[in-house]
């Protein structure tokens, strides 16, 4: 018995995921990568924050990362009201100290660059969670880039 209200529960869970409103949700594979984005209320229009990802032991944004910054200001300009909180992340490489100031460091890249394009830096909030969060359990190289982001959450 207790197997099949597990297996039911199971079945519920991942039904009430699936989008039967019959409106295309705008959300490609690409914003379906395992740890890539947080959804949004997607009824009322507001979308997916992308991840921002980083080199090994940077804080500077690269290419992928500004592209994926200008998807995500697009976002924040469709919902004036919407406040996020940046959260820098690192793979477990470096010590604990080193890893909260990296993932400082990435969250205020982040957040210096949305107040460069027009956001106002009262929208914006940051904390470090170093690499005391990962997505990723693993130690390989494909993990540790996986790990090191800025995640944005909506509040």
């Amino acid at each position: 018995m207790r197997i099949i209200l597990t297996l039911l529960l199971s079945i519920i869970v991942s039904c009430s995921k699936i989008n039967t409103s019959g409106k295309d949700s705008g959300i490609s594979e690409r914003d379906l990568a395992v740890g890539s984005n947080i959804p949004l209320d997607l009824d009322q229009g507001l979308g997916l924050f992308r991840n921002i990802y980083f080199d090994f032991d940077s804080a500077e944004l690269n290419p992928r990362a500004i592209e994926d910054l200008n998807y995500n200001l697009m976002v924040l300009n469709q919902q004036p009201n919407l406040i996020v909180t940046l959260e820098g992340h690192c793979d477990v490489r470096g010590t604990k100290e080193y890893n909260y100031a990296l993932g400082q460091r990435r969250a205020n890249s982040v957040r210096n660059w949305l107040i460069m394009n027009g956001i106002s830096s009262t929208r914006l909030k940051t904390v470090s969670y170093g690499s005391d969060m990962p997505v990723a359990l693993g130690n390989s190289e494909e993990d540790h880039a996986t790990n090191r982001r800025v995640h944005f959450r909506h509040n």
